[in-house]
C-alpha cells in the first residue's frame, strides 16, 4: 500500500502529533508499506525533499501572514500545482491527513480524492470549529470550570477572534470533509464528542500509541540528571510539554504551595522551555513564595527527556484548555509514574481514576492538590498505581494499537472509495 500523509509540521521534534505521524510511517514502512510525509515550510532554503526518522519527506513552500489563516487554510492556491504533481507521481492509495491549519489547507484533501486515493484525516484537537485550543466551554474561574458549552457560534468566536474571524469558515470545513473525506478519526472519545457536537463527521476513534523503549533510564542516570539540574533528592511533582497558560502551569504552581507545608522537601519539575518559563510564571512562583521549589530544566532532547520523566515522583497535566489526549501521559506511564491528570478532554481516557493515578478538575486547586498530597504521602499507592499504569499503557496505547487502529481505517476508506 503507498501512504502519502499530509502534516503540515513534518518535524517530529515540534508537536505530539507531528512526531506521532512519523512513528507510524516508520511502522508502516517496517510492514512493508511504501509511505511519504508532506510538509509546508516558510523558505525555498527549506523546501524538497529529505529524510526524517527513516521516512521520505517532501516539504512545500507556503509563507504568508499567520493572521489570514481562517482564510488561508480553506484554500491555500499556492500549494496546488506542488501537491497535485506529488499525488500524480506518487499515486498513493491512501491520503491520511493529520495537519491542515495553517499551509496545507482543506483543499488538499479535495485534490487528493480527485487524485482517487482514498483519503483519511485524524483530528488531534479542535480546530475543525474552533480557531485555537477552545478555552471558553467551561466558563473559566468564575464556573469553576463547571460548564460545558463547546459548541462554536458568532456569539462567542467573534469576540475572541474579533477581525480574524471568518464568516462561513466552519460550515466550508464541514463540507469538505463530508464531500472528501472517506473516514475522520478523532484521537479520544472526547474529542469525538465535541466534533460531533459542532456537526464535524467523525467515524473512529483511534487513541494515539507510543513507541515504547527498548531501555528506561538507569538509576545512576536518574540521579545524575537529578544533580545536574539542582534537584537533588527531594520529592518531584513533574510536568512536561509546551509552557503554556492554558496548560496550567500557573495551576500548579497555586497547588505546589498548598502542598509545601505538608511537603518541606517538594519540588517541581517543569520540563519545557526555560525562557518561557523566566518571561511567563517566574513572577508568579516568586510571588506564591516557591520559587525555590521549581525546578526549570529547559528543552530535553534524546537521553534526557526520558531520564527526566523516571526521576519525577508524580507527573502532572494540569491542562485548562480542552487537551485532546496528553501523550505527556503515556510518556509518564512507560516509566511507571501515577498520573494526576485534567479532566478537560481526553486524559480520562488514558489515566483510569484510582487506579492508574487520578482526574480532577484543575479549577478546584485544593481538591486537585488533595490527589498530589495523597500519591507523595502513600508511596506505595503512588508505586502500585505507576505499575498498574505501565501495564495499561502496554494493554491499549502502544503504537502497536495505533498502527492496527489506522490499517482498519485505511481498509474501510479504500472500500469507501470503491478500491477494496
Amino acid at each position: 500500500m503507498r501512504i502519502l500523509f499530509l502534516a503540515e509540521l513534518a518535524d517530529p521534534r515540534v508537536g505530539s502529533w507531528s512526531r506521532l505521524t512519523f512513528d507510524l510511517a516508520g511502522a508502516l514502512q517496517a510492514q512493508g508499506h511504501e509511505c511519504l510525509v508532506v510538509g509546508a515550510v516558510r523558505s525555498e532554503e527549506e523546501a524538497g525533499e529529505s529524510e526524517v526518522m527513516g521516512v521520505p519527506v517532501t516539504n512545500l513552500v507556503s509563507d504568508y501572514p499567520v493572521r489570514w489563516r481562517a482564510w488561508r487554510s480553506l484554500h491555500n492556491p499556492v500549494i496546488d500545482a506542488p501537491l497535485a504533481a506529488l499525488l500524480e507521481r506518487f499515486r498513493p492509495d491512501v491520503v491520511h491527513a493529520h495537519g491542515l491549519h495553517t499551509h496545507l489547507g482543506y483543499h488538499a484533501l479535495t485534490q487528493a480524492r480527485e487524485a482517487g486515493a482514498a483519503v483519511v484525516l485524524t483530528a488531534h484537537d479542535v480546530m475543525t470549529f474552533c480557531y485555537q485550543k477552545l478555552t471558553c466551554f467551561h466558563g473559566g474561574e468564575e464556573a469553576r470550570g463547571q460548564e460545558h458549552d463547546v459548541v462554536a457560534r458568532a456569539s462567542k468566536c467573534i469576540p475572541c477572534q474579533r477581525l480574524r474571524f471568518r464568516p462561513g469558515r466552519n460550515a466550508r470545513i464541514r463540507s469538505v470533509l463530508e464531500r472528501d473525506v472517506h473516514r475522520v478519526t478523532a484521537v479520544s472519545n472526547a474529542l469525538a464528542e465535541v466534533l460531533r457536537a459542532n456537526r464535524v463527521p467523525v467515524h473512529a476513534t483511534v487513541h494515539n500509541g507510543l513507541a515504547l523503549r527498548d531501555r528506561l533510564p538507569t538509576e545512576e542516570a536518574v540521579r545524575s540528571l537529578r544533580e545536574r539540574v539542582g534537584a537533588g533528592d527531594r520529592p518531584l511533582l513533574a510536568m512536561g510539554g509546551r509552557l503554556h497558560t492554558q496548560k496550567g502551569v500557573g495551576k500548579l504552581l497555586e497547588m505546589l504551595a498548598l502542598l509545601a507545608p505538608r511537603h518541606p522537601d517538594l519540588g517541581l519539575l517543569v520540563m519545557g522551555r526555560r525562557e518561557v518559563y523566566d518571561a511567563e510564571f517566574a513572577g508568579q512562583a516568586r510571588a506564591l513564595g516557591v520559587d525555590a521549589r521549581v525546578v526549570p530544566t529547559g528543552w530535553l532532547e534524546g537521553d534526557d527527556l526520558p531520564t527526566a520523566y523516571a526521576a519525577a515522583d508524580v507527573f502532572v497535566t494540569p491542562s485548562i484548555c480542552f487537551d485532546t489526549f496528553g501523550m505527556v501521559n503515556l510518556e509518564a506511564m512507560e516509566h511507571s509514574k501515577p498520573v494526576v491528570a485534567t479532566t478537560f478532554g481526553g486524559s480520562a481516557e488514558v489515566v483510569e481514576h484510582g487506579v492508574t493515578g487520578f482526574i480532577a478538575n484543575p479549577y478546584d486547586v485544593e481538591g486537585f492538590a488533595a490527589h498530589l498530597d495523597r500519591l507523595l504521602t502513600d508511596r506505595s499507592m503512588a508505586r502500585s498505581m505507576g505499575e498498574a499504569g505501565r501495564a495499561r499503557l502496554n494493554d491499549r496505547f502502544t503504537l502497536g494499537h495505533m498502527v492496527e487502529g489506522f490499517l482498519d481505517q485505511y481498509d474501510r476508506a479504500l472500500a469507501a472509495a470503491g478500491r477494496s
